[in-house]
């Protein structure tokens, strides 16, 4: 397996700038390539499209949607019933209240528990693990004298999301890139998180 550095550039011209710079550094043309990243679900790895059978984002809302769906049902029906009573002093129309409060209750308390709040926003995101976005992917083949100088670099040409990976690396190309796989940056001092693994 080969040593891989990457980077994310916004744009093709701001990874050609960083690609010149390390060309001009040392590196020669078949260790550098350049290529776009999809976004996350649009790399067609399924015949139907897609990128995983199942969002496994989406795998627990279902629980959670019964849940409250459950409990809404329960509160919504109590609180109709309670109501229609009081306002009516009938008990002919306590049935269809209850359903309908049911019915109410279990689309809020359904919404409600399956509310999520995205890790992607908050501080500090970028510098853990993280699902892979989309641009312009600037990955440079180096051997361990190279490694510091391409990531230094990367860095001062403003790439994003700047890995260190183990993969096959192939007539000037990364072949067994995987768009799926997590991000995991290197820190600032260019040393890989103690929590992650090089290995892509």
């Amino acid at each position: 397996m080969s040593k891989i550095i990457a980077a994310r550039f916004t744009t093709f011209a701001a990874a050609d700038s960083a690609r010149e710079r390390l060309l001009t550094s040392g590196l020669i043309e078949e260790d550098v390539a350049e290529f776009y990243v999809n976004p996350s679900g649009q790399h067609a790895r399924y015949p139907i499209g897609g990128d995983e059978y199942a969002d496994p984002q989406a795998r627990p809302a279902g629980l959670r949607a019964s849940g409250g769906g459950a409990i809404g049902a329960v509160v919504g029906a109590a609180a109709a019933a309670v109501l229609t009573f009081m306002l009516f002093h009938s008990f002919l129309m306590l049935p269809v209240a209850a359903l309908v409060g049911a019915y109410i209750g279990t689309l809020i308390g359904a919404l409600l528990l399956t509310r999520g709040s995205s890790s992607a926003n908050e501080p500090g995101s970028k510098a853990r693990s993280h699902e892979r976005e989309s641009g312009v992917l600037l990955a440079v083949h180096v051997n361990s004298g190279m490694q510091a100088r391409a990531v230094r670099v990367l860095r001062e040409t403003n790439g994003q999301d700047v890995e260190i990976a183990s993969g096959l690396w192939q007539d000037g190309r990364w072949t067994d890139f995987d768009p799926t796989r997590m991000v995991k940056p290197l820190d600032s001092d260019g040393s890989v998180p103690a929590s992650g693994t090089t290995k892509h």
